[in-house]
């Protein structure tokens, strides 16, 4: 019993879950404001986004377990990544990170940069080192 108390306990701690981010959305939202002056359909609609990342950054987690970056909503898994299915990923931007890509065997993925892009790649590099 002690050695299934001692794995479920290093599964906790290599377990990473990000800090959420707000700054992406933020920018966003605030850029939109000029750009209503300019055009309110097109303000419009980048406010809109703005708004949707901030609910996004609010109610997504990222988690990286020892085999998979796990995303969940509130304490729902709603989708797994498992590094055996990784080939390559990439942060864009690195001194005013965006957006996250990664790529699996059978799809890609890009994913707005609203966690925290300092442990996001720290994670990424440990759990699936990056290959050019």
């Amino acid at each position: 019993m002690s050695m299934t108390t001692n794995q479920s306990l290093r599964t906790e701690v290599e377990t990473v879950e990000l800090t959420p981010s707000y700054k992406l959305p933020l920018a966003i939202i605030f850029l939109a404001i000029p750009l209503i002056l300019l055009s309110k359909w097109l303000g419009g609609v980048m406010a809109l986004f703005g708004f949707f990342l901030m609910f996004q950054t609010a109610t997504l987690r990222l988690r990286f377990t020892p085999t998979a970056l796990d995303i969940y909503r509130a304490d729902k898994l709603i989708r797994q990544f498992p590094y055996t299915e990784w080939q390559n990923w990439r942060i864009f931007w690195n001194n005013v990170p965006i957006l996250f890509y990664f790529k699996e065997v059978k799809s890609i993925h890009f994913l707005p940069i609203i966690f925290d892009p300092h442990t996001l790649k720290a994670c990424l590099e440990r759990y699936c080192p990056y290959v050019e």
